[in-house]
């Protein structure tokens, strides 16, 4: 089991089961949700519990996603296609070790001029 919360802990959750590589996503949309590139693991809702969501709130970013932040602390915590059966999770949201890395790089074309990407992991430009 792997547990989260936002910054001031007002939101929390809980992931059973082992977490899948990570992706990180340079497209601009996820910059500006975070404030730099986003890393998250994407997983069945099922595998998702909220412990506890009272100041969790939603932002319609396009039609198909909402985007989960805390009310009080501003945390990135969720990415949600609403029409799918899973979500993503930002990683620095989970407590403790992952034990999971990113495997994947994608919108890399759209990613920000003052970074560079040299880890080794595979990029998709889209």
């Amino acid at each position: 089991m792997h547990t989260g919360s936002c910054l001031c802990g007002a939101v929390r959750f809980e992931v059973t089961g082992d977490l899948p590589e990570a992706s990180a996503c340079h497209c601009t949309m996820c910059r500006k949700h975070t404030g730099h590139l986003e890393a998250g693991v994407d997983l069945p809702r099922s595998q998702v519990t909220m412990v506890q969501q009272d100041t969790l709130v939603w932002y319609q970013s396009s039609a198909k996603v909402r985007r989960g932040f805390c009310s009080v602390c501003g945390s990135s915590l969720f990415f949600d296609p609403v029409e799918r059966d899973w979500i993503g999770i930002m990683m620095g949201a989970f407590d403790g070790p992952t034990n999971t890395k990113i495997g994947l790089h994608i919108f890399v074309a759209d990613k920000g001029d003052y970074y560079e990407i040299g880890d080794g992991v595979p990029q998709n430009a889209q």
